[in-house]
């Protein structure tokens, strides 16, 4: 047999998952060197005795079962536990400029960081540094700024909600509501458009309602790849009869046929199960119009059945009992061009028909959705969009039925609930008051996006970031360098090496910290953190590894000392409250209702629920009532705009995760779901779209950013591979092409990278 070359593309003809993701599991907990012991650290995954995956959100069925991981939760646990360090003896041994030149999977592989470092500028070197003395310097600092505006403090998604509701607290104490973090870039759109339709930025469903739906619609999603516990329900309901319908630019495999580890049966007889009955495939940025479309369809269905003597098809008494605004909607659906909403979503009248019918026939509906309808500029008004479209059939508030965003890093809707927000409420800010007895900003800080502007402005002298890869996870990535470089201190907080760290500004910092799954010992006695999923279970979890280092500190802890170095203990004892979690979750109570009892609670297996006042038909919005809220499509956008000066040669670009990465964090090289082995530099085209630009398949290409500004955004060299995906749009990998983002490129009201609709050209790459 000939050996495959080692960067391949050859079509992935299995289904999902199966021996193929038990194959990966091994050889990442090889490729880690993770120690034979730490092996039973995956049967402690998100169990009531253990840790909860430090991967992505999932939530987990009764959160008791014997086998509650995934392939990607493996990578990411693995990558905890390996026996790879990076020592002093290693930043002593290479500059910064020599890592530079390191790809982003060779850094994350060298190991974990064990010792708190400082850039020496002198030798180009990350030298040691004690921890009271990291503290004394980035308190020195803070304490200098005459303004704490000019400080911003990123969150990533996997920090507890310990640690975040301790971070918040010291930097509005500090004076400022500058709290850029993970949610910036990927749902905001979700959290900024559900309050003005339902009352609260967050989904109405529960685990079981999976067992109760008859209909799923699935949006913008890949959950094989991004969250892969979530096609263990998938196949359940695909078994019982349920309709599953994928709406996605690509047809991913594991929303086609799954093969589940879970179940011994099926791993033995090789038996798979098919996922979805349709796939619907909208150009890129054309699922809001494809929405309106299935809603207007909707409304000239109704009357159809009425003018034959028939009952109409919307909820009239949902409509009538618990919303508002419904008449002025549905003018807007009435006078909606037919012949717009086709060219806008790319779906053929059929499909839409067809689509219609099954949301018509479904008495049970579940939407869900990724960062497949965030990441673009009518995001927010897509999202809306899709809950009007629920509410037209009553489909949001009861058992089996509702709203479900599936959000990414574990811990990202839980830091938003603690407050990390750059846009609190009043009422937030009025209870800290109260509680703490100071007076908060009240003046918005800065998001993701500003934050980088204020940076590169000279308006933002020290950035902080508490986890997270800032550097490769943000848009136009030249300009995001230049402005953490632009800061007199960056500060990271991390359990590996990544770009960011080599990133840095005039001073720069290392801190490493303890992983999820690491035992974290504070005077003796162990913490847990908790985390809440994307369905409002908040659960606690304990790590039972040895720390990679005895000089790691927590996340928590770390907080605690610099709060206690900036702003001294007389009001609030920092050190303290690091060395006792129980005792924040106590605050965190005081100042969150629906946290009350909160340490009992979270002691019972499971944890406890959030309540979500939509769930239940209580709707917090300025009229009592759920909102329809009507939107018009807009026909100026940029790639309106750049597609009238380029004609068809103009492409629609979105970026996405290979199967091997999770969010920055390259595992491996592969993206075998997509049949791409040893490459990461690709981008996915139509065919006919080769032959209009008079292009073969395997050539490489160059990816230029078409932007109304003086900026040449452009990626170099990257391999065509025919796919599977509508005329005119690509797929790529991020980081590699989000350089191509400009910053300011945002969706409309949520201020979200637009990272799934980029207009680009291609050149042929020289030679």
């Amino acid at each position: 047999m000939n050996k495959k070359p080692e960067g391949h593309i050859t079509p992935y003809t299995h289904p999902a998952a199966g021996w193929g993701a038990l194959k990966q599991v091994a050889i990442n907990l090889v490729r880690e060197k993770v120690a034979g012991g730490n092996y039973r650290t995956l049967l402690k995954q998100n169990q009531p005795d253990g840790f909860d995956c430090p991967g992505c959100a999932w939530p987990d069925r009764e959160h008791a079962s014997t086998f509650e991981f995934c392939e990607n939760g493996v990578k990411a646990v693995a990558a905890e536990a390996t026996s790879k360090r990076v020592r002093p003896e290693f930043f002593a041994a290479h500059t910064v400029t020599s890592l530079l030149a390191q790809s982003d999977y060779a850094l994350e592989q060298h190991g974990r960081l064990t010792d708190p470092m400082v850039y020496d500028a002198a030798s180009d070197k990350y030298v040691p540094i004690a921890w009271d003395d990291a503290f004394t310097l980035m308190a020195r600092h803070l304490q200098a700024l005459p303004d704490p505006n000019q400080a911003t403090f990123y969150t990533s998604g996997r920090t507890g909600n310990e640690a975040a509701f301790l971070f918040q607290l010291f930097v509005r104490l500090y004076g400022t509501n500058n709290f850029p973090d993970c949610s910036n870039m990927c749902h905001e759109p979700t959290s900024r458009g559900l309050p003005g339709t339902v009352g609260i930025g967050k989904g109405t469903v529960m685990l079981e309602d999976f067992d109760q739906a008859d209909t799923l619609l699935i949006f913008g999603q890949n959950p094989a790849t991004n969250h892969p516990r979530m096609m263990n329900e998938l196949r359940d309901c695909a078994r019982r009869g349920a309709t599953i319908v994928s709406i996605n630019p690509l047809r991913e495999r594991g929303l086609e046929r799954f093969t589940s580890p879970a179940h011994a049966l099926e791993m033995l007889t090789g038996s798979t199960t098919n996922i979805s009955n349709m796939f619907v495939q909208p150009k890129l940025a054309g699922d809001f119009a494809l929405i309106k479309a299935i809603a207007k369809r909707l409304v000239e269905r109704d009357d159809e059945a009425l003018a034959t003597g028939h009952p109409g098809v919307l909820d009239r008494e949902f409509i009538a009992r618990h919303t508002s605004g419904y008449e002025a909607f549905e003018q807007d659906l009435r006078a909606e061009s037919w012949a717009v909403l086709l060219e806008e979503s790319g779906v053929p009248r059929l499909q839409i028909d067809q689509l219609t019918g099954i949301f018509i026939r479904g008495n049970n509906i579940i939407s869900t959705w990724g960062m497949g309808l965030t990441q673009h500029k009518n995001a927010l008004k897509t999202i809306q969009m899709l809950s009007n479209l629920m509410m037209m059939r009553g489909q949001i508030g009861r058992p089996g039925a509702g709203l479900c965003p599936v959000r990414g890093h574990s811990n990202v809707q839980g830091d938003r609930t603690m407050g990390i927000e750059e846009k609190p409420t009043k009422a937030f800010l009025d209870r800290m008051q109260r509680v703490f007895n100071f007076d908060p900003p009240r003046e918005h800080g800065l998001d993701t996006v500003d934050s980088i502007q204020a940076m590169l402005d000279g308006r933002v002298k020290l950035f902080f970031a508490m986890g997270g890869n800032f550097a490769m996870a943000t848009p136009d990535t030249p300009l995001t360098f230049k402005a953490l470089q632009n800061c007199a201190l960056t500060v990271h907080v991390a359990t590996k090496l990544n770009r960011s760290h080599l990133i840095m500004g005039k001073q720069a910092l290392i801190l490493p910290t303890l992983g999820r799954t690491e035992i974290d010992l504070q005077n003796g006695v162990p913490q847990g953190v908790t985390v809440e999923d994307s369905m409002s279970m908040v659960h606690l979890s304990y790590g039972m590894n040895k720390p990679a280092s005895d000089n790691l500190l927590s996340e928590t802890m770390i907080v605690a000392r610099l709060a206690h170095a900036t702003l001294g203990s007389d009001k609030i004892d920092w050190l303290r409250l690091g060395g006792d979690y129980a005792e924040i979750r106590e605050l965190i109570e005081k100042v969150f209702d629906d946290f009350h009892d909160f340490n009992a609670r979270v002691a019972h297996p499971g944890g406890f629920h959030l309540r979500v006042a939509s769930r239940e038909r209580e709707w917090r919005t300025p009229s009592g009532r759920a909102q329809f809220v009507p939107h018009a499509i807009d026909l100026d956008t940029p790639i309106h705009r750049a597609r009238a000066k380029h004609g068809e040669r103009l492409m629609t670009l979105m970026t996405a995760r290979s199967h091997d990465q999770y969010n920055t964090t390259i595992y491996g090289l592969d993206d075998r779901y997509r049949g791409v082995y040893g490459l990461r530099r690709v981008v996915f085209i139509n065919k006919d779209d080769l032959t209009l630009l008079g292009l073969k398949n395997g050539e490489h290409v160059d990816l230029i950013s078409v932007w109304e500004d003086d900026v040449t955004r452009r990626a170099e060299r990257f391999q065509l591979v025919e796919y599977d995906i509508p005329r005119g749009c690509l797929g790529a990998y991020f980081p590699e092409t989000n350089g191509l983002v400009p910053l300011h490129s945002t969706a409309d009201g949520a201020g979200t990278p637009t990272s799934k609709s980029i207009p680009v050209l291609l050149e042929r790459s020289a030679a």
